[in-house]
């Protein structure tokens, strides 16, 4: 599976961890409810990219720590005219911008697809 393309318009991609829209797990939510929720909740356009289940973390030496992935994170693209009125709403509910999740000093160990590196980079 690859990256999901975002729609004209969406070019700040999030990512809210341990949070299920619809899962490998069977959450019946379906990606427009949750783009409802959000304009609902926020006031803001959202575009639902996909949910991913998190790989088990690596330490220093190469060994998977157990009790480690598993978690499944949501990723979703916001409406580039609504960044500013979310960036600070964002943070009430622990949601962060693809670049801080995937930036060297946050992102220690290989927990996603080499894949959704992409994300940052994509710009309607």
């Amino acid at each position: 599976m690859g990256n999901v393309k975002c729609k004209e318009g969406f070019t700040q991609v999030c990512v809210w961890q341990n949070t299920l829209v619809r899962s490998i797990k069977g959450s019946n939510k379906e990606p427009a409810e949750f783009e409802n929720w959000m304009k609902e909740q926020f006031g803001v356009r959202v575009q639902y990219l996909e949910e991913i289940e998190t790989k088990p973390d690596i330490d220093s030496t190469g060994n998977i720590i157990n009790g480690t992935g598993g978690r499944i994170d949501t990723f979703f693209a916001i409406h580039q005219d609504d960044i500013m009125k979310f960036a600070i709403l964002r943070l009430q509910v622990g949601i962060r911008w693809i670049e801080d999740v995937l930036a060297p000093v946050n992102y220690t160990s290989p927990i996603y697809p080499e894949r959704v590196f992409k994300y940052q980079t994509w710009k309607a």
